[in-house]
């Protein structure tokens, strides 16, 4: 019996991809009530940008690298570019959701990890090196890293989402060039005009990163964790 999108599978997924896409503005109040008050709204802003700039990236080429047909379990190819043969059939990856769907759902976290990334640099960036950087990580480093998490992996597809997000974007935080630049003169007291508890409502929806990663699964009844099981040590007969 060839396999049949699900509607509950379906819904699931498509809300999981909303709450993911929530994160993203609540990571730019986070990052805007933790600088100075003259770059809060700049801060503030590269977390909306990058929420065009990757679903642009995304659709045209960024799908088809992380989640194509890859080449020697390294990166996708262009077979997918612009998303064609994607649509509501159902997902190669995920047998009971459109492709459309899923694709979307995975496009979520690939917002939000570059903008986790711009906390590292806040203030420190032009706003256009900014973008480059965004637009070149997403390709070279991103797509890579979700082609050796995904789905193709075995045992690995709760875990499509989550790990390309959190793998990368410590070691491309620590490693940017802009980071490693001290503020001169180190801002003072007063400059902090914003500071985190006026935006602290603002930033819930970032609480919600657990059980919508279990999205990548394409399932509403596969159950969500943060790594692979390790099994217990026997307990001494002591």
């Amino acid at each position: 019996m060839p396999p049949q999108v699900d509607s509950g599978d379906t819904a699931w997924v498509l809300a999981s991809a909303a709450l993911v896409m929530l994160m993203t503005p609540g990571l730019a109040f986070f990052y805007g009530g933790l600088v100075r008050e003259k770059n809060a709204i700049a801060t503030m802003m590269q977390s909306f940008v990058i929420i065009a700039l990757v679903s642009v990236i995304w659709v045209l080429w960024g799908y088809s690298l992380a989640f194509g047909p890859d080449h020697g379990g390294f990166i996708g190819d262009l077979s997918w570019f612009g998303l064609r043969n994607v649509d509501g059939e159902p997902a190669p990856y995920a047998p009971t959701v459109p492709h459309l769907a899923y694709m979307a759902f995975q496009m979520m976290f690939a917002i939000i990890t570059p903008a986790l990334i711009t906390g590292a640099f806040a203030e420190r960036a032009k706003f256009s090196a900014v973008i480059v950087f965004v637009a070149l990580w997403v390709t070279i480093v991103y797509a890579p890293v979700a082609t050796g998490y995904g789905p193709r992996t075995a045992g690995w597809a709760p875990w499509a989402a989550w790990g390309p997000t959190t793998s990368p974007a410590a070691p491309s935080s620590t490693s940017t060039p802009a980071s490693r630049r001290w503020r001169r003169p180190w801002p003072s007291a007063s400059d902090w005009g914003w500071g985190g508890c006026p935006w602290s409502p603002t930033t819930s929806p970032t609480w919600c990163w657990g059980r919508p990663c279990s999205g990548s699964a394409g399932s509403a009844s596969t159950p969500a964790a943060p790594w692979p099981p390790v099994p217990r040590r026997p307990t001494p007969s002591w």
